[in-house]
């Protein structure tokens, strides 16, 4: 019975002395490094933020989301997103969307996109308008204006009025914010009417025969100016006749 019993406490002390000696060995182990960050995908983002889901399939149907891939990947070009949420879309005329024609949906889209990377606290002192990826922010095609007053961000586009709402992500390349209205540029809801056509000019004919015809140069007029030439002649001749036979 003894002899079982010091059995058993050296079975426990062998257990406990490996227990202690594992748990020393695994205290001393490198801790492993993180895994590197994915690359950033726009689209991933805003799914995991939720409420995108218009923008989401915009962004992917006009390919945009691609390009936004590539230069946050490939490139140290710093890019900011207004981000509209799918209550901003819904609040669009119904059909809205559906009635731009392909080249205006990209245009849309780029619109949304600043080729900088801007911090909440750059709005602050950026100049304006701000020159989107749609092109040219001249008055009448994309101006974006961005002002702030106090803590908020207020966007102007010359059709849209709103602010920003809340920032969906940052790293220091890439800037996300949130917008609760479509951003509607000049340029795709409001192009100006064409210039009107100059008037043509007068063709020289067209002069001519405006001058043939005036009143001075009429027929009737033409007759009357050769009667009274016939009447002096008839006058002069009595006249020299009155005078020849008084001599």
């Amino acid at each position: 019975m003894m002899i079982m019993k010091q059995h058993q406490i050296l079975t426990l002390s062998c257990f406990i002395l490996f227990f202690l000696h594992c748990s020393r060995t695994l205290a001393q182990a490198p801790a492993q490094a993180p895994a590197p960050p994915g690359p950033t995908n726009v689209t991933k983002i805003l799914e995991k933020a939720g409420q995108f889901t218009i923008f989401i399939r915009l962004l992917k149907a006009t390919q945009v989301a691609n390009q936004l891939f590539g230069q946050l990947n490939n490139t140290n070009n710093g890019i900011t997103i207004f981000a509209p949420s799918d209550n901003a879309f819904s609040s669009l005329k119904s059909g809205t969307l559906n009635s731009l024609t392909d080249e205006q949906k990209v245009e849309l889209v780029q619109f949304h996109i600043i080729p900088t990377y801007l911090s909440s606290s750059q709005f602050q002192t950026i100049s304006n308008p701000l020159r989107t990826q749609a092109g040219d922010s001249g008055d009448g095609k994309f101006p974006l204006n961005v002002t702030t007053s106090g803590n908020t961000v207020n966007i102007t586009t010359g059709l849209t009025n709103t602010s920003v709402s809340g920032t969906i992500y940052t790293d220091g390349q890439l800037a996300v914010y949130q917008v609760d209205q479509v951003l509607q540029p000049l340029q795709v809801f409001a192009p100006r009417p064409p210039a009107p056509a100059p008037a043509p000019a007068k063709s020289k004919k067209k002069k001519a025969a405006a001058i043939a015809g005036s009143p001075d140069n009429t027929p009737a007029n033409n007759s009357k100016t050769v009667s009274l030439t016939m009447q002096n002649v008839v006058l002069f001749g009595v006249s020299a006749i009155v005078i020849v036979l008084s001599l």
